[in-house]
């Protein structure tokens, strides 16, 4: 416990769900943390974003374990406003230890690949791939400097395996495992580490106010009151993931204990990609 402590860690996506979760697990942790969500909502996708009342809800929750936390509205497909959160991150802590890549959409999916439009197969590659990329490429200097620093990117099993009418999804989840492996051998002579995450059906905490699995389910026209156990019904160990179980591995990934670990691909789906 605490083993985090004196450690500067952003986490992006953080209003609700997994975000959510990595923020309180790694401010239980010890981890001074700044916060980022786009709190509004964006054209193509047809569920409603995080709000800057959750993400001020998350703060709280991580703040409540004797930490400092900053939030920062930003939308990470805008270049300078990723550079600017990272900037601001420096100015106030002088460091930056650990980057949580988790924002991301799921929608616009749902349709065959020789449906998708240019617009949504665009929008999909430049939140949930870009958007990390422009993370990395924003605290890159600065943990070289630092010759130290963990960047997380929360993948999915989607990255691993295919699934029928999820190509944009699949896509970028694939990319971004190259990505964390190509950035991982660029950065390892510096001391820097970069790892991905690939949970698989995670659920829908109440408390973390998550909706993903639910709106996956919703993009396969499966109905929202069996959703939960249409899922499991494809799970090896007959359970759901839980958001705290995708969060201790992104603490393992942010602390010391795991110093040797770098450009790995950490499955937390219940067996799923075994089959």
């Amino acid at each position: 416990m605490l083993s985090l402590r004196g450690k500067v860690a952003v986490v992006t996506g953080a209003a609700r769900g997994i975000g959510r979760a990595c923020a309180i697990a790694l401010a239980r942790n010890g981890a001074d943390l700044v916060l980022i969500d786009i709190c509004h909502d964006l054209a193509g996708v047809q569920y409603p974003l995080g709000s800057t009342a959750q993400l001020a809800h998350t703060a709280e929750l991580a703040a409540s374990h004797d930490v400092v936390v900053s939030c920062v509205e930003a939308d990470i497909r805008d270049p300078a406003a990723v550079r600017a959160a990272i900037d601001s991150t420096v100015d106030r802590f002088g460091q930056v230890d650990v980057v949580v890549n988790n924002a991301g959409i799921v929608a616009p999916s749902g349709k065959a690949v020789h449906h998708i439009e240019d617009d949504e197969w665009q929008l999909m590659l430049d939140v949930d791939l870009s958007g990390a990329w422009r993370l990395i490429r924003a605290v890159g200097a600065i943990m070289v400097q630092q010759r130290r620093g963990s960047i997380i990117n929360v993948a999915s099993t989607a990255g691993l395996v295919g699934y029928r009418n999820f190509a944009g999804y699949v896509t970028a989840k694939h990319a971004l495992i190259g990505l964390t492996r190509a950035a991982a051998l660029d950065l390892a002579p510096f001391g820097v580490r970069v790892n991905a995450l690939c949970p698989g059906s995670v659920r829908d905490d109440p408390l973390l106010e998550g909706r993903m699995l639910m709106e996956i389910a919703r993009s396969l026209q499966v109905p929202i009151a069996d959703h939960e156990a249409t899922f499991v019904a494809h799970q090896p160990m007959n359970v759901l993931v839980e958001a705290a179980d995708v969060a201790n591995a992104a603490v393992w990934l942010a602390g010391d204990e795991s110093r040797h670990v770098t450009g790995g691909v950490l499955t937390i789906d219940g067996g799923y990609t075994t089959q």
